[in-house]
């Protein structure tokens, strides 16, 4: 009976362990509060991970790296993304994560799966509003600290190759329009980098090896459009 038992019990610890083996949010670039003047929060999906690149490419330490070259003396972001992740459940790894509000700037950037899953408009409204709410609340309740960065067009990568081109880029726009809209409303500084993602047709050198996500001189490309508004920000 024990041997049966212990039989039982190791298969059962080999489901779970293999039940999900996908990367997990990178929070590991914690702020010390005594390193750097200043903290950063980067929140998205794969777009702020930088899916297929070394992690110094990732378009948020690239702005910290700028904005130190420029004298502002701020600590690479602390990073809660992941790969395929929609509105929702980065609220929920925000929820989770139980982050204290004190972050001189915050950055959003999140919906491409939304649209990729076909979720509805009205659904990324919702959650889009509930996370900007949070992105002020974390950066010590004040909206003029929080960046928006527009959502990618994937529809333009080669991973798109055999998709319905156009529609993509319709129903991003239509994204975009509502994260421009709410933020906006709320008070919050948007950054419009998807016209940059539509140029990998005739830029390969901006995309990464998988055909779908970017490279770092993309990312480089984001993190100075930001630049000027993130110094404005840390003044």
């Amino acid at each position: 009976m024990n041997r049966l038992l212990l039989i039982i019990l190791f298969f059962a610890t080999a489901f779970v362990s293999c039940k999900d083996d996908s990367p997990s949010p990178d929070t590991s670039q914690q702020p010390t509060g005594s390193e750097h003047k200043y903290t950063y929060l980067a929140l998205g999906d794969s777009y702020t991970i930088g899916e297929s690149v070394p992690a110094a490419d990732q378009w948020g330490g690239q702005l910290a790296g700028l904005l130190r070259a420029d004298g502002v003396d701020v600590a690479n972001p602390v990073t809660i993304a992941r790969t395929g992740w929609t509105t929702s459940e980065l609220a929920s790894a925000v929820a989770t994560a139980k982050l204290q509000p004190d972050f001189d700037i915050v950055s959003l950037l999140i919906g491409v799966n939304n649209q990729y899953r076909g979720q509805s408009i009205s659904t990324y409204r919702e959650e889009f509003k509930a996370l900007l709410q949070t992105s002020v609340r974390l950066a010590k309740g004040r909206p003029g600290n929080v960046l928006v960065l527009s959502i990618p067009d994937w529809g333009a990568t080669p991973f798109a190759a055999n998709q319905n081109r156009a529609r993509i880029s319709e129903e991003i726009d239509a994204f975009n329009a509502v994260a421009k809209e709410e933020a906006q409303l709320a008070g919050v500084t948007f950054i419009n980098i998807t016209p940059l993602t539509r140029e990998v047709s005739i830029k390969q050198e901006y995309l990464a090896n998988d055909g779908l996500h970017y490279s770092g001189k993309m990312y480089k490309e984001w993190a100075q459009l930001a630049l000027p508004e993130a110094k404005e920000i840390l003044k």
